[in-house]
């Protein structure tokens, strides 16, 4: 993945992340089967589901929001402007809030424990590997504006 010199310097697409977690998780519970979360299959359905929407709404809206503002999605691209409308008013990361709510809903709705077991891992990679670089990036670009809306707005939720 090229990366652009004014950019967060992201050197790895973060939905890949989530996503090789997500299938390692589910691939092994093929070789170390644990016993499934114990919940009635239509519970799990639906928690799923609910997380799933909740989890591609807050992506789509945070996508979306760049669009129209004319900033880019991809953290390995310029950054034009702080976005502070929307999810955003909110979190600051929804996109990789929303990645980690799609993430969770996949991991139950296919009784996936070992790929629960993993989302923190994948959390702490995205935290470390991901945001910190991001966030030093828009420091830097964007100075006092940008910690002013980082001191009123969480990280996560």
């Amino acid at each position: 993945m090229a990366v652009e010199p004014d950019s967060a310097g992201v050197r790895f697409p973060p939905p890949l992340v989530y996503l090789g977690a997500l299938m390692l998780g589910l691939a092994a519970e093929r070789f170390v089967p644990l016993s499934s979360f114990g919940i009635d299959w239509r519970l799990l359905v639906a928690m799923g589901l609910l997380l799933f929407v909740a989890g591609a709404a807050m992506m789509l809206m945070a996508a979306r929001l760049f669009r129209r503002l004319g900033t880019n999605v991809r953290p390995t691209q310029p950054t034009s402007l702080i976005a502070t409308t929307g999810p955003y008013r909110w979190t600051r990361n929804p996109m990789y809030f929303g990645m980690a709510l799609v993430y969770a809903a996949l991991a139950i709705g296919f009784d996936g424990p070992i790929a629960i077991a993993l989302l923190p891992l994948v959390l702490i990679v995205i935290q470390s590997q991901v945001i910190v670089r991001e966030e030093r990036y828009l420091e830097a670009k964007f100075g006092d504006d940008y910690r002013r809306y980082k001191a009123k707005v969480r990280r996560w939720l």
